[in-house]
């Protein structure tokens, strides 16, 4: 299901100008390109590693990727609104912390309350951009301090383990004994929110706000609310990222997300969907999602030492927001 939202507000009474031959030639590029490097770099590791595609390397890179879609996936609509949430792997260790300690008296159940408080943060952090007119930039990389701050406070800067392994097998298991629980889960999160985003007033809000915010104004669209809404879901998906996470290592700690935030930055840039905010989809990056974890796992058969990722996804986010950023929105570079 593509979940591709289009602008329906613009500043000329409500229509949108048609973009220009080599606009759409662009555009065009743009939304095919990254299923293009998807099959290349699938087609270029298998025969590399003929082993990359049986059915445990495959069930282990899909293991890997449901907590970064998900992770990706909120912080989508987010972007596509304009905003940047840089809060999101904070967040996601402040969840699995919180999932720790609570997992024995709630037992799977915790994740309600776990998804609960982090979208509640979400909606504060989008309330504080909106209501102070602080850039999200700003608010979110103060709220990625805060969160760092409470898990480590509640945890004792320490790890913490969970005993009890049965109450999270849901989130950590194999459907028909080989379709990890874990990818559902990223689908089923996916498909949902797709769903509000393309057959709800939701999806054509959050586009004519990212594309342009002035004009929603002027047509009576809730700019604010949508915003902070927005904030809302990106905080309720690092929240279940968070809970994945403690079930894949059976551990909270104040750090285990951290590592998430340039991938999911990553994901959703290179899937396509504009740094500037309007354009974009929730397709797109869950296929974005799928190339950071392949280009993982090729870094890792060709032997570059882990510490060497974050340069990788620093480069790969670059070259993304040159081809995908809409430069008739900004006028000045700063």
């Amino acid at each position: 299901m593509s979940t591709d939202i289009a602008p329906e507000v613009t500043p000329s009474a409500g229509k949108a100008p048609q973009p220009d031959g080599s606009s759409r030639v662009r555009r065009e590029l743009v939304r095919f390109m990254p299923l293009i490097i998807l099959a290349v770099l699938l087609v270029l590791l298998s025969l590399r590693n003929p082993d990359l595609l049986t059915q445990r390397s495959l069930t282990t890179m899909a293991d890997s990727a449901a907590p970064l879609m998900v992770l990706a996936v909120g912080i989508t609509v987010v972007i596509m609104c304009g905003g940047i949430d840089l809060s999101i792997g904070a967040l996601a260790s402040f969840a699995s912390v919180l999932t720790a300690l609570w997992v024995p008296s709630m037992s799977g159940a915790v994740v309600v309350p776990v998804v609960l408080v982090c979208a509640l943060a979400g909606v504060v952090q989008g309330w504080i951009h909106v209501a102070a007119r602080v850039p999200s930039f700003i608010v979110t990389l103060g709220g990625m301090s805060l969160w760092t701050g409470l898990a480590l406070a509640f945890s004792g800067a320490s790890t913490v383990a969970v005993t009890d392994i049965a109450a999270l097998r849901w989130a950590f298991t194999r459907i028909g004994g080989t379709v990890p629980s874990a990818l559902v889960i990223a689908l089923v999160v996916v498909a949902v929110l797709g769903a509000v985003m393309r057959f709800t007033p939701f999806g054509r809000w959050v586009a004519s706000v990212g594309h342009a915010e002035p004009a929603a104004r002027l047509a009576g669209l809730p700019v604010s609310a949508v915003k902070i809404a927005a904030f809302g879901v990106s905080g309720a998906c690092a929240g279940l990222a968070g809970v994945l996470l403690v079930a894949r290592t059976f551990s909270g700690a104040p750090t285990l997300g951290e590592s998430l935030l340039l991938p999911a930055v990553a994901a959703v840039i290179v899937g396509g969907t504009a740094i500037t905010g309007g354009h974009g989809g929730l397709f797109r990056t869950v296929v974005g999602a799928l190339i950071v974890v392949l280009l993982r796992t090729g870094l890792s058969l060709i032997g570059v030492d882990a510490g060497f990722e974050p340069i990788f996804y620093g480069v790969l986010i670059i070259i993304a927001v040159s081809v995908t950023i809409d430069r008739s929105k900004v006028a000045v570079l700063k």
